[in-house]
This record gives C-alpha cells, structure tokens and sequence, in this order.
C-alpha cells in the first residue's frame, strides 16, 4: 500500500484514504452506492466512469473502468435508486466532433456492474452536468446544433430504457432565430441547476444566478436572475439553496490559471423576494501563495445536499482548485466563516493539486476529486459531528 499523500495545509480534516484511479487520476463527479463509489472522469485518459470499491475507506480499490467512444467525454454522474445517469460530451481539450453526444442511463441495480439501458442524444457537442434526484425528470445542460453556447434540456425519464428530451429553455439571444442579440463577447450559457420542490436554482455563466419555477410537465420558468460580476467574466457556476433559510450559495468558477481575469467567488444570495434576489455577503478568499502555485485558483463546486447524504443547511463544502477543500459556516450570514481546509501535495509533475468536485455522505465521510493526476482523496472531520442546522 502507497503512503498517504502529504496533506500541504490542513485544519479540521484529515486525509483517510486514496487512490490515483490505476493512474488514470482526472477525477470528477462522484456518487455513492453502498459500498461503491461512481466516479466521472475529465477524459484526459480515455475513462469515462471508473467504479470503486470504498468497503475500506483506508484503502479504496478500482473495480472497473468505463471506456469513452472517441472525441467524448463523461465527467458527470447522477445516483438516484437503481439508476446512474452519465452524460456524453464533446471532449473539450481536443478539437473535433465527439463520437457520442447525449445522456445515458445505466442499471446499478448491482453496484459494481453498472449496466446500460438507455440513451438520449443530443444534436449537438452533448450534455454537460445533470441534476436528477430520482424524480421523473432530469435536468442538464447541453450543447445543442442551433444554440449558442449551454441551455438547458429537461430529459422525460418515465421509460429509462427510452429517455427524450421533454423541453428546453434557454437565454434570450442564445437560439440562432432569436429576435434578441447577446453582446459581442459573451459568456452567457447554462452549467445546471439544483431542483428543491417547484423551484431550481442554477448559474448561468455571465448572466449570473437564475430562479425558475418548476411546472408539473418538467418546463422551467425565469423568475428572477442575478449576476455579482465586477468586471470580467464570472463564470457564475453552481446554486445552492440552503434548506428552508431562503439563502443561495452561488459559486462562480475559476477557468484561468494563476488567478487571471476576474475575481472569482462564493457568493451567499438572500432570495427572501425571490423576484429581486440580492447578495448578502461574500464568503472569506483563502489567504496565501496560491496564485503563483500555478493552474487554477478559486472556487468549483459544492456538496449538493442530495437525497441520502449529509444534508445541512449551514455548513458548505467548497472544490478550490490549487487551495484544496474549503468548509464555510455559513450560520451567521452576516459572518460566513471558514472553519476547516486540507490542501495535499500535488502528484508527480503536477505542479499544484486541483480539486474539483466533492461528495460528503450520510456518515460525513468526505470524498474529493483531482481534475489532473491525483485521483480520488477521502477525508474525515477531526473536530466532531459538523454543526448541520442553522436553528
């Protein structure tokens, strides 16, 4: 067994367990099934999904790799029951039309076996990130023929073996028939949205956090949007409401290396009038050498609060690239504050780690991704059970 990679910085966690995923460490979004873990891929190294045997958390062990069809690549995974999701994307590192462009839906039905039965195209460079908690409908962006940039598709999953794109939506200017004209320069095009009830919450590049309203057909409906950029592009990425609090975290995600272009941040969002959403505060930058460490600096993404995991509506688990995993108690909003990190020594030839997506489950378990080498890292809370409730 490897050694642990050393943590660089470190308060109020501890690393507990690793793997470089057989050397194929260009981590991404992860699930959990039991005693297995889905974890998706960048595509760096031809692996769409690997599967993971997390029955000792010490000493996590690859089960299977899913291979990828050429030009694609499947970083994105949604868990719900019986029923894994994965989407199909152009691989954007490489120019060319993918293979493979849409969204699938495999049977886990055994865990470490995952089995495809279904799959639904998409006319176009694919589908980005997905949001499906078990419910009819699953949400994901996608780059489709006749679109500029990322909208938003809604995917009937009634028969999972037959999937199809119930309904789409999508910023005005964004459809080549509009009558509307983005400004030259834009960045405006859907990451994904997070559903609770009637209402998803999602970022949407340069215009900023959107609200919708959630028909019972699937459809959404604008209520409200809200960009906190100062310049620049924000790349305003993930929403997150907080439980019944009617606050949103909002990341924006940081696309230039060594901290160019603008300034990137988590931003909490009172929506108490969901119609004039407005920015309450800004959660602390983590301090340090972390813009000359080289790639990327700032925030990512979120644990999700998913059905059957940790599930708070305070404590919030932030991806930052270069500085690691970021914790924020967010019970004060007028004093957000950072109360745990762990930052690891990058692999071999990677000048800086680059964490990407995280996971925390049900027993506070903490599962990490590196977007480079550095695979799958899980981490364990030093200082107690975290304070979940804001109440």
């Amino acid at each position: 067994m490897s050694p642990l990679p050393r943590p660089l910085e470190a308060h109020g966690l501890e690393l507990v367990g690793h793997t470089d995923l057989d050397g194929r460490g260009d981590g991404m979004q992860i699930m959990r099934n039991g005693d297995v873990l889905y974890v998706g891929h960048m595509g760096d190294f031809g692996v769409g999904t690997s599967v993971v045997d997390i029955s000792d958390l010490s000493r996590p062990r690859v089960l299977r790799q899913i291979p990828v069809p050429k030009g694609t690549h499947s970083h994105k995974v949604q868990l719900a029951g019986d029923m894994l999701l994965a989407n199909h994307e152009q691989y954007p590192y490489r120019v060319g039309v993918p293979e493979s462009s849409g969204l699938l839906v495999y049977d886990v039905s055994r865990p470490a076996e995952p089995r495809r039965i279904g799959f639904v195209p998409v006319d176009g460079l694919g589908v980005h990130r997905i949001w499906w908690d078990g419910a009819r409908f699953a949400y994901a962006s996608a780059r489709e023929r006749g679109y500029d940039a990322r909208i938003l598709i809604v995917i009937d999953l009634a028969d999972p073996t037959r999937p199809r794109l119930a309904s789409r939506w999508w910023w005005p200017g964004q459809h080549e028939g509009d009558r509307e004209r983005l400004p030259d320069g834009h960045d405006v095009g859907a990451h994904h949205v997070i559903v609770r009830g009637e209402r998803a919450y999602g970022g949407y590049f340069d215009a900023g956090l959107v609200i919708y309203a959630v028909a019972a057909d699937g459809s959404l409906r604008l209520i409200s949007s809200l960009s906190c950029a100062h310049g620049g592009h924000p790349h305003t990425h993930t929403a997150l409401p907080l439980g019944e609090r009617n606050v949103v975290v909002v990341t924006d995600e940081a696309i230039e290396p060594n901290c160019e272009g603008a300034p990137k941040h988590v931003h909490l969002i009172d929506i108490r009038d969901e119609t004039r959403p407005r920015e309450w505060t800004r959660f602390p930058v983590p301090k340090g050498d972390y813009c000359s460490r080289g790639l990327r600096f700032g925030p990512h993404n979120v644990h999700e609060n998913r059905t059957g995991t940790f599930q708070s509506d305070r404590i919030v688990f932030v991806t930052y690239f270069n500085a690691g995993l970021r914790v924020y108690d967010t019970g004060d909003p007028e004093d957000v504050r950072e109360i745990a990190h762990f930052v690891p020594e990058p692999p071999a030839g990677q000048p800086a780690i680059q964490f990407n997506d995280v996971l925390v489950d049900r027993d506070e378990n903490i599962f990490v991704t590196d977007r480079v080498r550095g695979g799958l890292y899980i981490l364990r809370g030093t200082m107690g059970p975290w304070h979940a409730s804001a109440t």
